[in-house]
């Protein structure tokens, strides 16, 4: 437990059993966040990038670093819905029954940090990072975020985080479209099918091409790229090139 008057961060998402929906847990973050200051834009509101794209162009590298660069908070939000399946699979559920999802929805306490330097995840208090990186999860992960009971509690939470953040940058499949269509930055990330298989060959979630092209399937109906966003395609760039040219799309004003 924090020490008394230890100073509330902003830094953690936390939902299920015991909490409000949309509440959030106050803990410690790393010392280059701890000031809070606002990334405003010229109007005044605070700095939201939204990233999109697929399994594979880089999103989550990409994502940390940008808010690195920019002294802003990060949000997985896969990581939610990730985290969420894996709690289902844990407890023998058939994650492919939508209605029974559905009704567990709400059930987990799901939290997770928005420190670029120092992402976790956790459930009910566990730390999950790495169990929700897993082959099993990633299998089922795209029917459960499919579910509309799913979907309409996790988005609620996210909303909650950029609301709450001082300045953030979010990752997904529909940031732009849907969790956050007023984002000041949107990007579509992406890159050709051969380099996103390659990259994800050396995670432990990925075994072949035919594994990625499945979940682009399933993830399809989430994955729309916004009107306004700018579409970026990774395929022969380096992390620092993306980060680069993401950063270089936020107003000057906004840094």
């Amino acid at each position: 437990m924090p020490g008394e008057g230890a100073r509330p961060d902003r830094s953690v998402m936390r939902t299920g059993p015991g909490s409000c929906p949309g509440s959030i847990a106050r803990v410690k973050t790393s010392a280059s966040l701890d000031s809070d200051q606002e990334s405003e834009t010229a109007s005044g509101s605070r700095l939201v990038v939204a990233i999109d794209g697929p399994s594979g162009a880089g999103k989550s590298s990409t994502s940390r670093g940008v808010a690195v660069a920019l002294g802003l908070r990060y949000l997985d939000t896969g990581a939610m819905y990730r985290a969420l399946t894996w709690w289902l699979l844990e407890r023998g559920v058939d994650t492919t029954d939508p209605e029974v999802v559905a009704m567990l929805a709400t059930g987990p306490g799901i939290e997770v940090s928005t420190d670029p330097r120092a992402p976790w995840t956790r459930v009910d208090g566990t730390d999950v990072s790495e169990a929700i990186r897993t082959r099993e999860v990633t299998a089922a992960v795209s029917a459960v975020a499919a579910v509309p009971q799913v979907r309409a509690h996790l988005i609620a939470m996210q909303r909650q985080i950029i609301a709450s953040a001082p300045g953030i940058v979010a990752e997904g499949r529909d940031i732009g479209t849907v969790v956050a269509p007023g984002a000041q930055v949107k990007v579509f990330l992406t890159a050709d099918g051969t380099a996103r298989a390659s990259r994800r060959a050396a995670e432990a979630s990925w075994s072949t091409r035919a594994d990625q092209d499945r979940r682009d399937r399933l993830d399809a109906a989430q994955s729309g790229k916004a009107a306004d966003a700018v579409e970026i395609d990774s395929t022969g760039l380096g992390l620092d090139e993306v980060v680069g040219i993401i950063v270089g799309l936020v107003p000057q004003k906004s840094r």
